[in-house]
């Protein structure tokens, strides 16, 4: 099993969260999946959620609402728990392929069985979804920039518009055939071969991001912007696919 590459604080968490749930719930809870930066090992504490899929035997409000307490306890506000069943992942692998693809290439069993290992999932949908998603990405990108002249807005927004952009762009290279690299600093040379484009201002975000850099109104506002412009050239690049 590949082994948590993260700060102990981290750890600590996810532990207590992990012990948290098998109390609650003890024979309903089939796995706790942890994916995302915390599990590829680009956590960036400041930054970074901890994403966790939790698979329940019954997912439904009434049992949700055993934790709905545990969630909001300060400590563990840095977790992003998903809570699905395995029923409900099998049937919408069709409608969330980037979801799922991306889940699958990279996650750690915290507990439980491994549901994910033998999933199939069909890239015929794949195109469709990171149109759509890329197409709604620019227009609420375009609108929020109208809205947002704080420089703490603006500098979230950035790096939370680069996250889902990327894994977007990971996926296009599944379109072409690859098979993409997981660290984010990867898919962008990845892509910046394979169609062409400069991804010069993305490893911009992506080092701030990591570094935690300070970065100035205007900064922010210049890679804001080459951010949107680049976002125009991969649609039309999709578009073509």
């Amino acid at each position: 099993m590949k082994e948590l590459n993260l700060p102990q604080k981290a750890r600590n968490i996810l532990d207590a969260f992990t012990q948290k749930l098998k109390d609650i719930y003890q024979n309903e809870l089939v796995s706790i999946i942890l994916y995302g930066s915390a599990a590829s090992g680009e956590f960036a504490y400041k930054h970074s959620n901890i994403n966790l899929l939790v698979v329940l035997k019954n997912a439904s409000l009434e049992n949700l609402d055993k934790v709905s307490g545990l969630i909001t306890v300060p400590k563990f506000q840095v977790l992003n728990p998903l809570f699905l069943t395995e029923d409900y992942i099998k049937s919408s692998l069709d409608v969330f392929p980037i979801e799922f693809l991306d889940i699958k290439e990279n996650y750690i069993i915290l507990y439980g069985k491994d549901i994910l290992g033998g999933l199939e999932i069909d890239l015929k949908n794949l195109r469709f979804q990171c149109e759509q998603e890329l197409k709604a990405k620019l227009l609420n990108l375009k609108n929020i920039y109208l809205r947002s002249k704080d420089k703490f807005a603006l500098r979230v927004l950035l790096f939370k518009y680069f996250t889902s952009i990327t894994h977007i762009m990971r996926n296009l290279l599944r379109l072409r055939g690859k098979m993409p690299s997981y660290l984010k600093e990867g898919v962008l040379n990845e892509v910046a071969q394979e169609f062409q484009i400069n991804t010069d201002n993305f490893k911009k975000i992506l080092e701030a991001k990591q570094k935690n850099l300070r970065l100035s109104y205007r900064e922010l506002e210049s890679l804001f912007t080459i951010l949107v412009k680049d976002l125009e050239k991969i649609t039309d690049i999709v578009d073509k696919l």
